[in-house]
C-alpha cells in the first residue's frame, strides 16, 4: 500500500484536520510508514462536538426501534466488508491475517447486533404508588453526548463496545482511536454513516494531546476510555473538575490458578492459548499462572512443550499464532521486563526479540519469581508467561489477589466447592473455571481496583450509557 493521508471524519463525512502536525502510521510487521495522520487540534475537537451536540438534538429523540433498525443495518454492511476490515485490521496491527474475520471482525458484528436488541429493552422498576395518592415511573434517557478513546490491542472490537451501546441508547458519540491503528473504525465510522444521521458518530485521529482535549472539552457528559492504569487516573482527574460521568476499563493481571487435580494437559493448552493470543496484548490475557506445588513441574514442562509446537510468532501472512507487537514502545517494554528479571527467575522459553524486521517477540515462560517481584505485581502486555508455585489454597488465593488490578481471572480444578470458593472470594470482574478469555455479548466485561469501573457488553453495559429520571404524579383528588 502507498503512503497516503488519513483523515477526521466528522459530521457525516471525511475532512482535513485544522492541524499542521501529523504523525507516520507504521506497520508494525514491517516497521514501515504506509500512511500520516493528523494530530488533530482544539480547533478539530471542537468541529466534532459540534456536530455530536447538533446530532444529538434529533438523533436522541428517535425511538428503541429505529435506532435498532440502524444498528442491524450497520451490522450487514460491516459484515458484507469483513474482509476489508480484516485487511485494515492487520496492516495496523500485525494480527495474523488469517484468523481476523472469525475472530475479531465477525465478533464486533455480532456485538453490535447485540446492543440493536438492547435499544428496545429499556429495564427499570414498575410504575406504581410508592407513596399514597402518586404514582412514579421511571424514565431511562440517553446521556448526551460521550467522548471516547479507544486503544490499539483491539481497534475495531473495542470501538464497536464503545459506540454500539452509546448509540443505541440515544446518545452521540466522538471517538479517537490509536495513533497506531486508525483505519478500521475509520472505515466503521464510514458505513456508519450510510445509516445515521450525519454527526451521530464522529472520529478523530491524534495523539495524547488531542485525547486530553477531547477530556476536558466542555460538551460531552460522558468520556469512556480503555487503556492504561495511568491513563485512567488522568481521566478520571480530568473529568472530576466538570463532574463528567466517567467509564474506565483500564489494565489487568489475570491470576490463572491451576490446582493440583487439574487436567494437567487441558490447562496447558487453554491457558497457553489464552496467553499468547494477541501477542499476549490482552487486558485479560492469561499470563499469570499460579500452579500448586506438587504439578508445578510437569506443566512448565508441558506448557514449554505446548508453545514450542503451537505459539509461534510471524508475518500477518504467514502461517503463526500470533504476529507483532503493536508498535516499538511496547516492544521495548516487553523487553525490559526481560531485561530486569531477577536473578532467581528462571526463562524456560524465548525471551528474545524475533527477527531484523518487525516488533515480533518470541513466546516466552518465566518460571521462579516471587509474589512481589516487578513481572508479576505489573502488566507486561506481551507474549510473556509466568509460572508461580503456591502450597496450598489460601496462599493461592492471596497471591490471586495480592496485584493492583481485578479485571479478570480463572481457576482449574475437578473440585466443584472449591471452584466455587475462588469464584466468590476471588477479587476480579470475571472468573473463569476450566476456561479463559472467553467473551460473549450477553455477559459484563469490567473491573474492580484499578482495573477501573464501568461494564462493557450485556445490559449492565448499555445501562452506562443512560441516565435515570423519576416522574411523580400526584393523583388524588383536589
Amino acid at each position: 500500500m502507498s503512503a497516503s493521508e488519513i483523515h477526521n471524519f466528522i459530521n457525516g463525512e471525511y475532512v482535513a484536520a485544522r492541524t499542521t502536525k501529523s504523525f507516520d502510521v507504521i506497520d508494525p510487521a514491517t516497521e514501515q510508514s504506509y500512511a500520516t495522520s493528523p494530530v488533530s487540534s482544539a480547533a478539530d475537537v471542537d468541529d466534532a462536538y459540534r456536530a455530536a451536540a447538533s446530532a444529538f438534538e434529533t438523533w436522541g429523540e428517535t425511538t428503541p426501534a429505529e435506532r435498532q433498525l440502524a444498528l442491524f443495518r450497520i451490522a450487514d454492511a460491516m459484515e458484507a466488508r469483513a474482509e476489508e476490515f480484516a485487511d485494515r485490521e492487520s496492516k495496523d496491527t500485525g494480527k495474523p491475517r488469517a484468523s481476523l474475520v472469525a475472530d475479531e471482525i465477525m465478533l464486533s458484528v455480532d456485538q453490535i447486533r447485540f446492543f440493536a436488541g438492547e435499544a428496545r429493552h429499556l429495564s427499570g422498576m414498575a410504575s406504581g404508588e410508592y407513596m399514597k395518592d402518586h404514582t412514579s415511573s421511571i424514565r431511562r434517557e440517553p446521556i448526551g453526548v460521550i467522548g471516547q478513546v479507544a486503544p490499539w490491542n483491539y481497534p475495531l472490537n473495542m470501538a464497536v463496545w464503545k459506540v454500539a451501546p452509546a448509540i443505541a441508547a440515544g446518545n452521540t458519540t466522538v471517538l479517537k482511536p490509536s495513533d497506531t491503528t486508525p483505519s478500521s473504525t475509520l472505515l466503521f465510522a464510514e458505513i456508519a454513516a450510510e445509516f445515521l444521521p450525519a454527526g451521530v458518530f464522529n472520529v478523530i485521529t491524534g495523539d495524547r494531546t488531542t485525547g486530553g482535549l477531547m477530556i476536558d472539552h466542555k460538551t460531552p457528559q460522558m468520556v469512556s476510555i480503555t487503556g492504561s492504569v495511568r491513563a485512567g487516573m488522568e481521566v478520571a482527574k480530568a473529568a472530576s473538575v466538570d463532574l463528567k460521568r466517567v467509564h474506565l476499563e483500564l489494565g489487568g493481571k489475570a491470576p490463572v490458578v491451576v490446582f493440583n487435580d487439574a487436567d494437567i494437559s487441558a490447562a496447558v493448552a487453554g491457558i497457553g492459548a489464552a496467553g499468547y493470543f494477541n501477542a499476549g496484548q490482552d487486558c485479560t490475557a492469561a499470563t499469570r499462572v499460579l500452579v500448586h506445588e506438587d504439578v508445578h513441574d510437569e506443566f512448565v514442562r508441558e506448557l514449554v512443550s505446548w508453545t514450542r509446537e503451537n505459539a509461534k510468532t510471524g508475518a500477518p501472512h504467514d502461517d503463526v499464532y500470533f504476529g507483532a507487537i503493536n508498535n516499538a514502545n511496547q516492544l521495548a517494554q516487553v523487553a525490559r521486563v526481560i531485561d530486569e528479571l531477577p536473578s532467581h527467575a528462571q526463562i524456560d522459553l524465548g525471551g528474545q526479540r524475533q527477527g531484523q524486521q518487525g516488533y515480533f517477540f518470541e513466546a516466552t515462560i518465566v518460571s521462579g519469581l516471587h509474589q512481589d517481584d516487578s513481572a508479576v505485581q505489573n502488566e507486561i502486555f506481551g507474549p510473556v508467561i509466568t509460572v508461580q508455585k503456591f502450597r496450598d489454597e489460601n496462599q493461592a488465593l492471596e497471591w490471586a489477589n495480592g496485584v493492583d488490578y481485578g479485571l479478570a481471572s480463572s481457576v482449574w480444578t475437578k473440585d466443584h466447592a472449591r471452584a466455587m470458593r475462588f469464584a466468590k472470594h476471588l477479587d476480579f470482574g470475571c472468573v473463569w473455571i476450566n476456561t479463559h478469555i472467553p467473551i460473549v455479548a450477553e455477559m459484563p466485561h469490567g473491573g474492580f481496583k484499578h482495573s477501573g469501573y464501568g461494564k462493557d457488553l450485556s445490559s449492565y453495559g448499555f445501562e452506562d450509557y443512560t441516565r435515570i429520571k423519576h416522574v411523580m404524579s400526584f393523583i388524588g383528588q383536589a
